[in-house]
């Protein structure tokens, strides 16, 4: 019987150890599937993020524009101002 014992014992530890290797491989690829989830959801909100932060680029840059217009203005008001005062200042001296 310890022959027969000895044929049968091995047959199942190599039922066994395919079985584990197909476990294992599940575990991991459930493993590797969440990780690619999370992963995705975190370029998502990676993506969204650049997005917003592209917006408010955009926005700075068009404030950055409209400010030196106003500067260019404000150059062009005091420089009429000065030639006016100047031609006011002139006309009182005579």
């Amino acid at each position: 019987m310890s022959i027969i014992g000895d044929h049968i014992q091995p047959a199942l530890d190599a039922k066994k150890v395919p079985a584990a290797l197909v476990a294992a491989f599940l575990l991991q690829t459930a493993g590797a599937l969440f990780w690619a989830g999370s992963a995705a959801n975190r370029i998502s909100v990676l993506e969204h993020t650049v997005q917003s932060e592209q917006a408010a680029i955009a926005q700075v840059a068009v404030l950055g524009e409209q400010v030196r217009e106003m500067k260019d203005q404000l150059s062009r008001i005091e420089g009429k101002l000065d030639r006016m005062q100047g031609t006011s200042s002139q006309s009182h001296a005579q």
